[in-house]
């Protein structure tokens, strides 16, 4: 970060130098700075929480214009207000990520403009002074079709800048979002067209720019209406689906392989001891260890597993296709994984165990309910018979269990082996 700040001062001084400052350019900024401050107010109401990873809005329709339309220097001076009255008026987060936010998008704001007016002019300096003929290239096909090519390099840079810091100041800690999907392609494609609306709107007149205004913030309140609908499917402290969306979504994979008579297995984990965690280092601590033991177990799942916090210190799995061998494997392996895992408080390792109570269909039940109910009775038996093991409902021994993995979090080499436990 503090490469990027310097690089984005030297550039900024560099520009100032060299840039003829007018009036009319002012207003301008004035302008797209009033029509983003809108869009910001408009979204104080649908704003919901984030979970660490890029966020999309459609912001980026009114610093586009002044990458287009202004001389460069411009790049790094509209990203300032709008991101402090994000902080102050829709959510406040630490300010050196809002640095960090402010800087991306002046400096990869500043570089596109600096190649645009470059590509006009001819000349490097015109680039970083901004060329005067702007005006004429952005009403020709092949203008529009680089102004569109630059706005998706300026995304695509600010996106990789944004992520990397991210994965960065995470640590591996939690498993991050894919930077792009179907929907969010869709948002970045948006918001560049919406730019350049923008951008052509104000070449042929500045009074034609409020028009913009309307649809923007429509789109904004329909892109922040779906980030609520998945804000309402997912659980604000681990991003894992919440109880009443895995129980939904189960229930239709339950039926599904009932009807195909195939197997599926469904998995209660519980946190062994996490009040003593909660009362030793802190409910904050064992938020994290909640990321933690989350991120840990999606990690050893596969794509087709359902995964999802029920609740508390409980996690919820449903296992596709599972029999009893393969399901107790499964849980197995997340039971020693987790047992590996550390987290750091205060310079000292902390490890937790994990209890695991499983049910499989056509076994221990033929819905979600008894499922879960034979789950819970069997996690009940592993708390009962010494915790940090894998439970049946009815005690059966169905398979052999493997060598227990040394390391922090598993229990020392037991008399009898640590699988499924005998009632």
């Amino acid at each position: 970060m503090s490469l990027m700040v310097l690089a984005a001062l030297f550039l900024c001084g560099l520009a100032f130098a060299v840039t003829v400052f007018s009036v009319t350019d002012l207003v301008v900024l004035v302008v797209f700075t009033i029509g983003a401050a809108v869009c910001v107010e408009g979204s104080r109401r649908l704003e919901t929480q984030r979970h660490a990873g890029s966020s999309r809005d459609l912001l980026g329709a009114w610093w586009f214009p002044v990458v287009l339309l202004l001389p460069p220097v411009y790049a790094f001076l509209i990203p300032i207000p709008i991101y402090l009255l994000n902080q102050r008026r829709i959510r406040q987060t630490l300010m050196y990520r809002r640095v960090f936010n402010m800087v991306s998008v002046g400096l990869f704001g500043f570089l596109i403009s600096v190649v645009w007016h470059w590509l006009i002019s001819g000349d490097l300096m015109e680039g970083l002074r901004g060329s005067g003929e702007v005006s004429q290239w952005l009403a020709t096909l092949p203008g529009l079709l680089v102004a569109f090519a630059g706005c998706a390099v300026f995304t695509l840079l600010n996106t990789l800048a944004v992520a990397l810091a991210i994965r960065i100041s995470m640590r591996g800690k939690r498993k991050l979002p894919p930077l792009w999907d179907r929907e969010s392609l869709m948002v970045d494609a948006v918001e560049i067209s919406m730019g350049i609306v923008v951008a052509i709107l104000c070449n042929i007149s500045l009074f034609l720019v409020p028009i913009a205004l309307p649809p923007i913030l429509l789109l904004q309140r329909s892109l922040l209406y779906q980030q609520l609908q998945n804000a309402a499917r997912t659980d604000p402290k681990t991003g894992l689906l919440n109880a009443p969306t895995w129980e939904q979504e189960a229930s239709i994979e339950i039926a599904r392989a009932r009807a195909a008579r195939n197997r599926s297995a469904v998995l209660i984990i519980d946190i062994d001891h996490f009040k003593r965690v909660n009362d030793t280092h802190g409910h904050l601590f064992g938020d994290q260890v909640l990321m933690g033991v989350a991120t840990t177990i999606s990690h050893h799942l596969r794509q087709s597993d359902l995964l999802g916090r029920f609740g508390g210190e409980e996690f919820v799995v449903l296992l596709p296709g599972s029999d009893v061998n393969e399901a107790w494997h499964a849980a197995e392996r997340l039971r020693v994984e987790v047992g590996c895992m550390e987290i750091a408080v205060e310079k000292v390792k902390v490890t937790v165990t994990v209890s695991v109570g499983l049910a499989v269909v056509g076994e221990h039940g033929n819905d979600l309910v008894e499922l879960l109910t034979a789950a819970d009775l069997a996690l009940y038996r592993a708390k009962e018979t010494g915790r940090n093991r894998v439970c049946l409902p009815d005690g059966r021994d169905d398979g052999e269990a493997p060598e227990p993995r040394e390391g922090r979090g598993t229990p020392a080499v037991p008399e009898r082996p640590q699988g499924i436990a005998d009632a």
